[in-house]
């Protein structure tokens, strides 16, 4: 038999998780695409009008553009949620990195076209993979585990070419656009380093807490229910646009 106490404290476990998975929801719902990996009315009409090599201008952008995009996020979250040496998580978003630079570049330049709904579905299922990752439920749902550095690698080129596929939507001056490009790369990863910093100071103070093992499951599945909407929303809106 529990005691009230203990009852007491499942109860309140339960309303947290209740609480945290319709926080999820509705961030992935209701917060605008621009914070995802799009870009925001007011930086295309900055994009838009400018001409020429603007270096650090495209490095803020970029920046901006890591720090506010919660797809990213996520999927760096589940990504280093279990790492705990740091040239572990160094190897690891290293791999990101070089897949997300490698189509967001080549995604521009080459003008290769796809879905943007397909390609962020993909993105949002990138979040579901690692909470399903972290949870050890990939070799009982493939019947075989996957090579995580090269998921890691794989699921950055789909980040990036999310991001591409919404720069080419605009209408901007080709003059400069490699070192523009370029800069806004480097933006990216500067923004990268700022917000796995402070996700590394919060995870560390975390696992020092007792219940940062319980605490854990729930915290991965609710990384999955945020990929699954994020799935959801992207799929509704291939069908509906």
């Amino acid at each position: 038999m529990l005691s009230n106490t203990e009852r007491l404290s499942i109860h309140w476990r339960w309303l947290a998780l209740a609480a945290l998975s319709l926080v999820a929801a509705w961030f992935c719902i209701w917060v605008p695409d621009a914070l995802a990996h799009g870009v925001s009315d007011k930086d295309k009409t900055f994009i838009q009008g400018m001409s020429g090599v603007h270096i650090i201008p495209y490095m803020y952008l970029g920046a901006k553009h890591m720090v506010t995009g919660y797809d990213h996020l996520l999927f760096l979250f589940g990504v280093i949620f279990f790492l705990y040496r740091l040239s572990d998580v160094t190897q690891y978003v290293t791999l990101f990195a070089v897949g997300h630079s490698v189509t967001l570049l080549a995604g521009v330049l080459l003008n290769i076209q796809a879905s943007p709904y397909i390609i962020d579905a993909i993105i949002g299922l990138s979040v579901v993979y690692k909470g399903l990752d972290n949870l050890g439920g990939l070799k009982r749902v493939l019947g075989f585990q996957p090579d995580p550095k090269a998921a890691v690698l794989v699921f950055g080129l789909f980040h990036g070419f999310g991001l591409a596929t919404k720069i080419q939507d605009l209408s901007f001056s080709r003059d400069g656009l490699l070192t523009n490009l370029i800069s806004f790369n480097v933006g990216v990863e500067i923004g990268q380093f700022i917000a796995l910093s402070a996700i590394l100071i919060l995870m560390t103070l975390w696992r020092q807490t007792a219940w940062f093992n319980r605490a854990a499951v729930w915290a991965n599945g609710l990384l999955m229910c945020a990929g699954f909407i994020l799935i959801g929303y992207q799929l509704s809106g291939l069908v509906t646009g």
